[in-house]
């Protein structure tokens, strides 16, 4: 064992006995992997190819029904099987950080938390997915109104940041690991992030910072080959 130092905070690494079924070109994976680093635990990474149907063997569709990415079982807690990535996250946090600075449990905070949670997944990543996926996985050509959602909520964001450190208050919180992984997506897709100075100046800050912000960039790098399929 050995301590992790996080921002004030000590954490205390140990050798768990947990799967995660993940893809590094995958942004919900890349938002758990950093979770676990942030809170010090070891998570034994098993890769699953989605290009070659990996997800649908009989092996992966046992432990995970939906075969979605990232998948997390833990065998420290009876093998519990668990998809979504925010679910994961705030599950590993509430288990197994030593503090609850990632996740409050001040129910105001937690709220401003949940709230961006589910902006990113509802807004922010929902018009990425339509905007980009459609064209990377169904080889449909640009769609100028999914821009536009797609320029609405970035600008949504921009304005949620206006004066703020961090997504919610003077501390790093998972809401801001999820915006990391997100982002880094918008960066490698070639959205312009310099239209959106609060953004640009927040997603800047977040790679300085951020335990497993480098593992990160690994893998949205790694997700920039798809980019090639998009006609221009």
């Amino acid at each position: 064992m050995f301590l992790c130092r996080f921002g004030s905070v000590i954490f205390q690494k140990k050798n768990d006995k947990m799967d995660l079924y993940y893809m590094d070109e995958s942004t919900p994976c890349r938002a758990v992997i950093m979770t676990a680093k942030c809170i010090g635990i070891d998570l034994n990474l098993k890769y699953v190819d989605l290009e070659h149907n990996e997800q649908m063997k009989p092996e992966f569709l046992k432990i995970n029904p939906q075969h979605s990415l990232p998948t997390l079982v833990d065998h420290n807690n009876n093998g519990l099987a668990l998809w979504e990535s925010k679910a994961i996250m705030i599950y590993l946090v509430e288990k197994y950080a030593k503090t609850d600075s990632l996740y409050p449990k001040c129910h105001q905070k937690r709220a401003q938390i949940n709230q961006k949670l589910y902006f990113d997944m509802g807004t922010l990543y929902q018009a990425y997915g339509e905007y980009y996926y459609t064209q990377i996985f169904d080889g449909k050509p640009e769609n100028p109104e999914a821009l536009k959602k797609v320029e609405a909520a970035m600008e949504l964001l921009n304005t949620f940041l206006e004066g703020q450190i961090y997504a919610v208050g003077n501390t790093i919180t998972l809401a801001d690991i999820t915006f990391l992984s997100s982002l880094s997506a918008f960066d490698v897709s070639g959205f312009d992030l310099s239209i959106y100075p609060n953004v640009l100046r927040y997603y800047k800050k977040l790679y300085a910072v951020l335990p497993g912000a480098k593992d990160n960039e690994k893998g949205a790098l790694a997700f920039k080959k798809y980019f090639s399929w998009i006609k221009k």
